[in-house]
């Protein structure tokens, strides 16, 4: 379990490298996400960062989901799992990986789109991924 700390984790800086201009707002992210989550696990990895419960329920990460022309500066993606698809404008690339599990991208790139509109998806992607059996 991965508490959110002031202290910069230089596995998360590392994973920044080359994306500086969106670190703070990966760690308002973060400190938003560990207030509302206390006992999520987090695992640094070269591609994206993983939140997990019991099963991953969010991700970070630099993915290419749309042009780069239409990329703000800034942004990270935030990649959600959920029983069903989301119908807004902010979702840039929904996919049913397998029956009934949604992946959702959703780029950010300004602390006022962390909302609660974005907290409610991801409440409902933890509590997805809560209630999934022991699969692997």
């Amino acid at each position: 379990m991965k508490q959110y700390e002031n202290e910069v984790d230089p596995e998360v800086l590392l994973f920044f490298e080359g994306h500086m201009e969106a670190f703070e707002l990966y760690r308002a992210f973060e400190e938003r996400l560990y207030s509302t989550f206390p006992a999520v696990s987090r695992r640094v990895q070269k591609t994206q960062i993983t939140f997990t419960n019991r099963h991953v329920f969010a991700c970070v990460s630099f993915a290419r989901v749309k042009r780069k022309a239409e990329l703000p500066e800034g942004w990270m993606v935030i990649t959600l799992g959920l029983p069903a698809p989301l119908e807004s404008d902010r979702i840039a690339v929904r996919t049913e990986a397998y029956p009934g599990r949604w992946t959702h991208h959703i780029v950010v790139s300004r602390p006022d789109e962390l909302d609660g509109e974005l907290f409610s998806w991801i409440r409902a992607a933890y509590a997805f991924a809560e209630a999934k059996g022991h699969r692997p």
